[in-house]
Formats: structure tokens, C-alpha cells, sequence
């Protein structure tokens, strides 16, 4: 069975039945149930149109719902239309659809999971399962998301912006359980790129090759974090760093800058330094210098405090730190870094051990519990000498 056709298919098929008259919500019922009958059929005899098969089947699943529901006399209009089987209509309504599971009216977290769920192709299973929480709840999130969009008009202009950021969410879900959420987010991505000419689309592309590109790298066999700047280098996909990088040149050639284009030329910029120590900073600083203008994000100036430390000095880049607020998340890793840097050791040690207090996940804490303990370590040697 060719899993990976199913989920590339699901969209556009999503897509022929509600330009036919069926609400979002009953469209994706049906093609979900469809997605069941090809998983049993196809093993012994695969359509010669695989689409055509699914965009039957589903239709007939969504005509048998209706005819059993009471809004049936409502509907009798489309029980008379189910076509014939044959070739299915070429149109890609793929691009809409992402727009629907992105619309504003959804929070982000059900709209990453009717993005997943719609136009990944997932079941709820594989989704609860990534998430980590139970499958009737998941089941229940995707349920809301789909009656909130189901009125929604499937010709109507989305937001491109808005699709991206939900893509981003998924990717930086990372992976867990049987489902890669960054590969996941990866594939989409293409898959939106195939069908929209847009640099931001581009530029979303490139910032997540070039950030799996050095996925490898980025944990010791015991699973701890390891900082980019003793990443061992050999272990990053070069492959997907020159095609990053080749997008990524192709996007701002068109002179049309997005916050996404400009993380990944950042990212870029890491990815192409042969040593950490080679890293070009001072592109760097420029590259977040644009950043702030296009976004104004603390979190982004607290990036740039980090980039500003190395290219100008660990003082310079406290300054620039002073000027944000210490509630950021990770304002304290990054003063407890520039502090190390200069010097103090005193204060870094105790700044390592407030931000690993306030780690969001496990391995940040472990990773900045070690480095408290390893100046600890260093600052009592020093007092016994």
C-alpha cells in the first residue's frame, strides 16, 4: 500500500467534494472513510486512476451520510448529481484547502491538527499519538475545528501568512512517537510550494531544510543537547543544506523580504560556516537587524542580543540584552552565555540555574542544569586553590 500517495491525494480530494456542494465537515468524513476502503482494496487490485477511485468512493460515502440524515429533502438536489466513474477533474484545490484549516477563526493548536488531519492525510490516532495526548481528545479538537470552518466559503481569498505559521508550528513540534512532525512539516511545505509562487512560501522551505539538515547533530548518543557551536559538523545532511540554501537564493532574488526568508538566510549563514568559529556574525546581526524590522519580536531581539555578543563582544551584547524584558522565555540562558563570555562566572553559574528552572521541556533543563553544575565545579576549584 502506498501510504504516501494516500496522504498526497487526500487534499485535492478533499477539495473536488465541497466544490460539488458538500460541507468541510462531511467532505473530510467521507475521504477519511474512502482513505479506509483503499487501504482494503487496493493491496489486490490499485485503481488505474487512484484519485478518480478515491473522488468516487467518497462522494458515494458522503451521498449515503446524507441520504440518512434529516436534512436529506435539503440536500436531494445533490443525491441526483453522483457522476460516473472516470478520470478526475485535474483542478488542484489543494492551496484552498490549507487555507481553510488555517482560517483565523481556529486557534493554532487545532488548526495544526485539521492541517495534519486534512491536508496531511494522518488519522486522529497518529496525531494524538505525536501530540501526546489521548485520541478521544484529539478526536474532539479536530471535530470543533471542522464544524467552526465547515461555513466557511471555499472560494474565499486566505491568508498566506497565516498558512505558514501554522506549517512552522508543526515543524518545530520536532518528532516523537511514530510520526515525524518536522519531516511531516517538510512534505507540506513542498507540497505548498508546488502550487503557490511565493518567496515567504520559499523562504519557509529553506528555514526548515536548513534547520533538519543539522538534526543529526544536535543530541549526544544519550540523547543531551548539544549547542550548535559544538555540533559536529560532519554529521549535517549537505544535501539538504545546498538545496536550502539553492531556494532560498532563488526566493530573495525576487526582492520581495519576509520574516521566513530572513530567519533562513540566518540559518544559512550557520549552516555554510565550515567551523563555528568561522561563522560570519557580523551578516548575522544584520540579517536579525532586518528581522526586527519586519516582525519587532522580542523574541527576535533576544536573538540578536546573542549575535551582537559575538560579533561585537559579550559586553555589547548584554547591552543589547538590557534593553528587553528578563520575563522573555530564555532571557536568562542567554544572560547566563553572554556572562560566561565576559567573565563572570559567579553571576553565569547562578543565571544557569534560574533558566533551567524555567526550561520548557526536559532536555533544555538538563542542558542548562550541566552547565550550572560545570561552572559550580570550576568556581569551587578555583576557591580550594
Amino acid at each position: 500500500m502506498d501510504e504516501a500517495l494516500l496522504r498526497s491525494l487526500t487534499p485535492s480530494v478533499i477539495g473536488v467534494l465541497v466544490r460539488r456542494g458538500a460541507d468541510f465537515a462531511a467532505a473530510e468524513d467521507a475521504v477519511q472513510e474512502a482513505l479506509v476502503e483503499a487501504v482494503r482494496l487496493w493491496p489486490a487490485e490499485r485503481p488505474r486512476d487512484p484519485k478518480g477511485w478515491l473522488v468516487t468512493v467518497a462522494w458515494r460515502k458522503f451521498l449515503d451520510a446524507t441520504r440518512s440524515e434529516a436534512a436529506r429533502r435539503r440536500r436531494e438536489d445533490l443525491v441526483d448529481q453522483e457522476p460516473e466513474p472516470g478520470p478526475a477533474t485535474a483542478m488542484d484545490d489543494t492551496l484552498q484547502l490549507y487555507f481553510l484549516c488555517a482560517h483565523p477563526s481556529l486557534t493554532p493548536s487545532s488548526a495544526v491538527a485539521l492541517t495534519l488531519r486534512a491536508v496531511g492525510g494522518l488519522t486522529t490516532r497518529q496525531i494524538a499519538r505525536a501530540y501526546l495526548v489521548p485520541e478521544a481528545t484529539m478526536a474532539q479538537r479536530i471535530s470543533r475545528a471542522k464544524r467552526t470552518v465547515s461555513a466557511v466559503r471555499f472560494d474565499q481569498p486566505g491568508d498566506v501568512a497565516t498558512v505558514l505559521r501554522v506549517l512552522y508550528l508543526v515543524f518545530n513540534e520536532g518528532y516523537s512517537g511514530d510520526l515525524d512532525l518536522a519531516a511531516e512539516a517538510i512534505r507540506l511545505t513542498r507540497q505548498l510550494a508546488a502550487v503557490i509562487d511565493h518567496p515567504e512560501v520559499a523562504g519557509l522551505l529553506a528555514l526548515m531544510l536548513l534547520h533538519h539538515a543539522r538534526r543529526a547533530g544536535r543530541t549526544a548518543p544519550d540523547g543531551a543537547l548539544v549547542p550548535l557551536a559544538e555540533q559536529d559538523r560532519g554529521r549535517w545532511d549537505t544535501g539538504l543544506i545546498a538545496e536550502g540554501i539553492g531556494i532560498l537564493q532563488g526566493a530573495l532574488a525576487r526582492d520581495r523580504l519576509g520574516e521566513f526568508q530572513a530567519q533562513a538566510a540566518i540559518a544559512a549563514l550557520h549552516a555554510d560556516a565550515p567551523t563555528a568559529g568561522e561563522t560570519d556574525w557580523v551578516q548575522i546581526v544584520e540579517w536579525y537587524d532586518e528581522l526586527v524590522r519586519l516582525t519587532a519580536s522580542p523574541v527576535v531581539r533576544l536573538n540578536r542580543a546573542v549575535a551582537v555578543g559575538e560579533a561585537d563582544g559579550p559586553r555589547a551584547g548584554l547591552a543589547a540584552l538590557a534593553e528587553l524584558d528578563d520575563a522573555l522565555p530564555r532571557y536568562a540562558a542567554v544572560a547566563a552565555y553572554l556572562h560566561e563570555r565576559d567573565g563572570d562566572l559567579v553571576a553565569a553559574a547562578w543565571l544557569y540555574a534560574e533558566a533551567a528552572h524555567r526550561a520548557p521541556d526536559l532536555a533544555e533543563r538538563d542542558h542548562l542544569t550541566r552547565q550550572a553544575a560545570r561552572l559550580n565545579t570550576l568556581l569551587k576549584g578555583r576557591r580550594t586553590d
